[in-house]
């Protein structure tokens, strides 16, 4: 029994000691792959910032710039003061796409939920910093602010800049 202990203990000792490290899922970006990325997403920016301008142009609606690159229906929207960590909110906000048709059939809620222990799309989170209670307002997010290059693996693809109705409740 204590020759059998002893193995089990020494292999354990030798698997842990052997153990590799793995880099994360993609692998090890080259600094050539991180320049190539931060061009690609630079001119996908560009691309987005100009198809929503025109739509923006079309408009009854005006919209405004927030100093985080996406546009709000309210003017000094973001200049406002701004919700500290801790403090709660509760909110829902449905999303469309720029064809203006409603990507989910019910909107994303969420009650009571605690500043700086939630995880939300980068603009809805900034903008609930400045929204007020019971007020609505409409976002025109930007990709790189929304889902990404990876979109949200349901009805969300990759690159999808959105157009989100937020509603403080």
């Amino acid at each position: 029994m204590k020759k059998i202990l002893f193995i089990s203990v020494l292999s354990f000792l030798s698997c842990s000691k052997n153990a590799q490290t793995h880099p994360p899922i993609g692998g090890v970006l080259s600094k050539d792959d991180l320049n190539i990325s931060r061009e690609r997403m630079k001119n996908l920016n560009t691309q987005e910032r100009m198809h929503m301008q025109e739509w923006i142009n079309g408009q009854s609606v005006r919209y405004y710039p927030t100093q985080l690159n996406y546009w709000v229906s309210t003017q000094g929207f973001d200049q406002r003061q701004r919700r500290q960590d801790e403090t709660f909110i509760s909110y829902s906000y449905d999303l469309y796409d720029f064809d203006e048709t409603k990507i989910y059939d019910q909107p994303i809620e969420r009650r009571n939920a605690r500043f700086g222990h939630f995880d939300e799309l980068k603009a809805v989170e900034d903008a609930l910093r400045f929204i007020q209670d019971g007020e609505e307002v409409t976002l025109l997010v930007p990709s790189s602010l929304a889902y990404g290059t990876y979109g949200d693996e349901k009805k969300i693809d990759n690159d999808v800049p959105l157009i989100i109705k937020l509603k403080a409740l």
